[in-house]
């Protein structure tokens, strides 16, 4: 185990390394997008894991009389997801067992000062390798067509830390740990809370409640994946060619399993014939479940190939619940 925070946070970093080249996760997601699965890759490495309410604890990391892994109910799906990374890093680290409660999310990198717990820090550390590696934030600002500039947005590291399944929070330090916005950048971006961000993105439309979170989806999405809760909602900014004819098939959306709650047009092309216009549409999931999100952009009297295509996978099961991780039931329900 390291003796030094330097060295903890090196050690953590080579493990998360390590299990990302053994299992392969660059090549898998780096072809459709999306998020490190963490639940996945401790069903890959057959690390036993239950999910339980669990008192006081984010989760628990026991390696006798062999090692297994506890993750708790109750609490957002970035934060299990965190506190799964962790536990995983105390296995992939040989670590001792482990008890984890709030005070492990008070120990990310580049916030501690003389700390020195330092088998938490080297697992801390693998969490963040793992769920936030580097080449995956650039795969998805590569794909967004984010710049740095655009992470000295509170809105693009929101959406990043969407696909990324993590916190605003722990986004910005990791962009700061990355080099990517300044130290000094992480507290003025963090007065900004994602409640505002969230309000600001739907423009007017009040949901009961702002516990899930808010994507905003365009053609830059199609052919990737996402991984959300039942509380989630979906603002659709799509490049519409009504001046040509060309009109999103909401009927679609909707066939997809989302209610259309917002429907709007943002701006317009005034260009004359073939301009274009922005549809805004904002939806909202009507249940929990795993599908794909699928809508064309074609003339209604046409049935030639679509001008454009959004199809996007989706699981939005989450947050985990009591018992099996759903990794561990998709693969079941596959071996069946």
């Amino acid at each position: 185990m390291a003796t030094s925070y330097a060295g903890a946070v090196r050690a953590g970093t080579l493990a998360a390394a390590r299990v990302h080249r053994q299992l392969g996760l660059q090549d898998k997601i780096t072809q459709f997008g999306g998020n490190v699965d963490v639940f996945a890759a401790i069903q890959a490495l057959d690390l036993p894991l239950l999910v339980r309410p669990l008192k006081g604890l984010l989760g628990a990391y026991l390696s006798q009389p062999a090692p297994g892994v506890l993750i708790t109910t109750e609490r957002p799906m970035s934060i299990q997801r965190f506190t799964a990374a962790h536990e995983l890093g105390h296995f992939a680290l040989g670590h001792d067992p482990s008890l984890d409660d709030d005070s492990m999310l008070r120990r990310m990198p580049l916030k501690v000062g003389k700390d020195e717990n330092f088998q938490e820090l080297e697992a801390n550390a693998f969490a963040v390798a793992f769920m936030l590696p580097r080449w995956l934030i650039a795969w998805h600002s590569q794909r967004q067509g984010w710049t740095v500039d655009a992470f000295r947005r509170p809105s693009t590291i929101y959406q990043l830390s969407l696909r990324m399944g993590a916190s605003y929070e722990a986004m910005c330090w990791t962009l700061s740990q990355n080099q990517l916005i300044k130290p000094n950048q992480v507290q003025e971006l963090l007065q900004t809370q994602p409640r505002e961000l969230k309000v600001g993105l739907l423009e007017g439309y009040k949901p009961q409640n702002y516990r899930g979170d808010v994507w905003l989806l365009t053609e830059r999405d199609a052919g990737t994946r996402i991984d959300g809760s039942r509380n989630d909602l979906f603002v659709l900014r799509l490049e519409e060619h009504s001046g040509g004819g060309y009109l999103w098939d909401i009927d679609q959306l909707k066939a997809s399993g989302f209610a259309v709650v917002r429907d709007a047009l943002e701006s317009h092309d005034d260009d004359g014939v073939g301009g274009h216009v922005i549809r805004r549409v904002t939806a909202a999931p009507t249940e929990s479940r795993r599908g794909r999100m699928s809508l064309e952009e074609r003339r209604p009297w046409e049935t030639d190939q679509p001008l454009a295509i959004l199809n996007v996978d989706f699981d939005l099961t989450g947050p985990e619940e009591e018992g099996l991780s759903r990794a561990e039931r998709r693969v079941l329900l596959e071996a069946a």
